[in-house]
């Protein structure tokens, strides 16, 4: 194992919430006229600035106030159903397979994620959790992971994340970090493979990938 250090994505990745990031996606579209979205099809589509996606879905252009309008709305939305979810069903056996050390990096609101995680019986698991310090969501990851290391001390080149976006990826490299993606998340998994990076379709499968990168 060269990699010393496991960041574990949250959203679409240890938890198991895409149906309920859809249907409050589509709460948010609802509220300006917009079309439903399907599973599937947010899974071939949804990118990060989240914004871009919007527009793209929407057919128009969705301009900063209007990003945080919708933004506020999905968020109300997905607060209200965080109770009906769960982890993914390997979620524990994965984080218990790593031999290193491990830390959380989410782009979920910071005060809510700290909370959140200790409720699902993870409290003490992880040397550091970082979520979202802004009112509005939807960058990109690239400068929250480099961030997230330096607060560790942790090389990029020591470092590497499990998630399930191509933002995720494209994060990973741009501190220099391996990456290794999971199918059962946000993103279709034919996106992730034609992206070359490694591809797990379980997360235990995911942290023994990990520990040969």
């Amino acid at each position: 194992m060269t990699a010393k250090h496991l960041v574990w994505d949250w959203n679409g990745t240890l938890l198991d919430d895409l149906h309920l990031v859809v249907s409050s996606t589509n709460e948010a579209f609802a509220a300006v006229g917009g079309r439903s979205v399907g599973a599937d099809e947010h899974r071939r589509m949804f990118r990060r600035p989240v914004a871009e996606f919007y527009a793209e879905m929407l057919g128009r252009a969705v301009d900063a106030e209007e990003f945080g309008r919708l933004d506020r709305i999905f968020h109300d939305a997905y607060r209200m159903g965080l109770t009906d979810i769960t982890l993914a069903h390997d979620a524990m056996t994965a984080i218990k397979t790593w031999p290193g050390t491990q830390s959380l990096l989410s782009m979920w609101f910071h005060s809510e994620l700290v909370p959140a995680v200790e409720t699902y019986g993870l409290a003490g698991v992880f040397t550091r959790i970082d979520g979202l310090r802004a009112e509005v969501g939807g960058d990109l990851k690239a400068g929250h992971l480099a961030r997230h290391l330096d607060g560790l001390g942790v090389a990029g080149g020591d470092a590497v994340l499990i998630g399930d976006s191509l933002d995720d990826a494209a994060a990973a490299d741009a501190v220099g970090a391996a990456s290794v993606l999971y199918t059962g998340g946000f993103t279709d998994p034919a996106r992730l493979r034609e992206s070359g990076r490694p591809v797990a379709d379980s997360l235990v499968e995911a942290v023994k990938m990990a520990m040969s990168l």
